[in-house]
């Protein structure tokens, strides 16, 4: 069992940043595949960006060059930097792990990222 919890989230002006956590339970971490996933109102959850085991990094299209995900297997966390925020980044932010082999099965509560324009 994996337990995660994210912190970070918050509002935001359009072209503002904010840095989003998440701490995992565990002495596995850093064997998991971690991710960022987020979900707007009335719309699919959808993947923002994802790190291996082994630090291979995968960004969705909408947020490359703006987000930075990383990875401290030393403090079991990930985190997300999102920079250059617009207002349709507005969402719960989801962080997510999966062992090796295996699919996105553990999740954490969400954090809400709000966007003003």
């Amino acid at each position: 069992q994996v337990q995660l919890v994210e912190s970070g989230g918050g509002l935001v002006q359009a072209g503002g940043s904010l840095r989003l956590s998440c701490v995992a339970s565990g002495r596995a971490f850093k064997s998991y595949g971690m991710g960022w996933f987020r979900q707007a109102p009335g719309k699919e959850r959808e993947l923002v960006a994802r790190i291996t085991s082994l630090g291979g990094i995968t960004y969705s299209d909408f947020v490359k060059g703006r987000f930075t995900i990383a990875r401290d297997n030393a403090k079991n966390t990930v985190s997300l930097q999102m920079n250059s925020l617009q207002p349709e980044d507005t969402a719960v932010y989801y962080c997510a792990a999966r062992a090796p082999g295996e699919g996105y099965m553990y999740w954490g509560q969400g954090t809400q990222v709000t966007v003003s324009s």
